[in-house]
């Protein structure tokens, strides 16, 4: 059993009533781990470290909360950070690494450590406890097989990462499924099979990936930051806002996780919020890779920074040469965020469907009022009345004076999202043609669902899906006879 650090005496001297500074919270984390109510311990520790960053006691209380909630990296990363940079003669955090790593089956790592506090404290307070891990590890290893585990984990874990970066997703699916099999508290295979899994469109097994890794470890950085990403490219936008407010409360004290952070907030077009957090390493001195300037540049740029954005973009091209031409200020800009440069490109269509969804896209795009700024948009402000009216409906939906045929044609395609795991653009264009073939003859749209169903049922069977009226009109919770009338309607439509 773990034994509880001690406390160092503070020095006092008058007390203010109700200060809440980091002795304050630490206090307050202390008593919610005697409780062992770990999640709000975790929660008040966060609070000290980020009020006092430099006091060790608090940091090293705060990774021993981590470790028994199953943290076991961010645990010894903060541990490290101990003995490394704050307090080298707080020699007990090799204790808690060593038997970090052993949980994490990492034991030869978990053997170092062990000796190493045992040869800082001959007679410490877990000298004991140190022995019975050595011994249990000896005695495991007696054959040799496991050290030569850990030496494979560490094969693997680099192999899947390589894997994952050159796009050979199902290979990297296997050998991550591999790794969880053999390492079931390995959190971050978790998170990069959900990558995995989400890159192939598996959207389902994707989210469930990362609700097991929240499930058995809440508040694992990388898997909120992950999900934002997966609701982000859903559209779902009021879980996006829930889980960006729940983010941004957050304080990491380890550099993985302020990048981690400030990159999923920037890919997610909060650029104030990945401003705060990449800016703070970069002062820290923080040498980040190609993709840390990338995002750093993109959002000093979008914050206004233009001069600071153009000195980091130089630090992005001398690190990936591959990436000329994707500047923030680029109208060719690949990553403008790359959801703009794809809603321009509908824009620019020739085909009235395909700019109809692609103004939908700006009404729903987190660069909305950038969009609308852009020549792409104006154009269609000047253009013909039909489309006109859904690019004034974009830019002054509450104004009154658009046809509600607009917004119900908007609210239709909310409902094809809404059913469907990953949008299929084309059924979305679709409807957009079936629309405008309807609004000549001043159908009535403000069936939803209805007018959704019969959408996506006609259109998957002119794709050749195996689908049924029965079975759509359970989807969209409506009758099989509201299906069929429908149905019959956009036929009718597209004759």
């Amino acid at each position: 059993m773990r034994k509880h650090l001690k406390t160092k005496k503070w020095r006092t001297g008058q007390v203010i009533p109700f200060v809440q500074n980091g002795e304050y919270y630490f206090k307050k984390g202390l008593a919610a781990y005697r409780r062992r109510d770990l999640y709000r311990a975790k929660k008040y520790l966060e609070r000290a470290v980020h009020l006092s960053p430099n006091e060790p006691m608090f940091l090293c209380e705060l990774a021993v909360v981590l470790s028994d909630l199953g943290e076991y990296q961010a645990a010894n990363q903060l541990f490290l950070m101990i003995v490394n940079e704050l307090d080298p003669e707080m020699t007990e955090c090799f204790y808690f690494i060593a038997n970090n790593y052993a949980h994490l089956g990492l034991f030869r790592e978990a053997m170092k450590y062990a000796e190493m506090y045992i040869e800082c404290e001959p007679d410490g307070n877990f000298v004991e406890e140190t022995e019975d891990l050595l011994e249990l590890l000896s005695i495991e290893n007696e054959d040799g097989h496991m050290l030569d585990n850990q030496d494979d984990l560490i094969v693997k874990q680099e192999r899947a990462r390589n894997l994952l970066e050159k796009g050979q997703f199902t290979e990297a699916i296997q050998l991550l499924e591999t790794i969880i099999q053999d390492y079931p508290q390995f959190w971050s295979a978790y998170n990069n099979l959900a990558l995995c899994y989400f890159y192939i469109g598996n959207v389902k097994k994707a989210q469930h990936m990362i609700a097991e890794v929240l499930r058995q470890n809440p508040g694992n950085l990388h898997a909120l930051c992950n999900m934002l990403v997966f609701y982000y490219y859903l559209h779902e936008e009021q879980e996006v806002h829930r889980l960006i407010r729940k983010l941004e409360s957050v304080y990491p004290f380890l550099i993985e996780h302020r990048y981690k952070l400030g990159a999923t907030f920037a890919l997610v077009g909060r650029f104030d919020l990945a401003f705060k957090w990449l800016y703070n390493l970069y002062k820290m001195g923080f040498d980040g890779d190609g993709a840390f300037y990338y995002w750093l540049s993109y959002a000093a740029y979008y914050r206004g920074y233009k001069q600071f954005a153009e000195t980091m973009w130089k630090k992005v091209i001398h690190l990936s040469p591959e990436k000329q031409g994707q500047e923030p200020w680029s109208s060719a800009s690949s990553a403008k965020p790359q959801e703009m440069v794809r809603i321009q490109q509908w824009l620019n269509s020739e085909n009235t469907s395909e700019i109809l969804y692609g103004l939908y896209l700006v009404g729903k795009s987190f660069y909305k009022d950038e969009l609308i700024k852009q020549t792409s948009f104006q154009q269609h402000l000047h253009s013909n009345s039909f489309i006109q009216s859904f690019a004034n409906y974009i830019v002054s939906p509450t104004s009154g004076i658009v046809s509600p045929n607009v917004a119900d044609s908007f609210s239709i395609v909310d409902e094809l999202w809404k059913n469907n795991d990953v949008s299929d653009e084309r059924m979305c264009i679709a409807w957009f043609y079936i629309f405008g073939k309807a609004a000549e003859f001043e159908y009535d749209f403000s069936n939803h669902s209805a007018w959704a169903a019969a959408t996506e049922y006609v259109w998957g069977k002119k794709n050749g899906e195996n689908t049924t009226q029965q079975s759509i009109a359970e989807k969209y919770g409506i009758s099989i006879s509201t299906v069929k009338r429908y149905v019959k309607m956009v036929k009718s439509l597209l004759r």
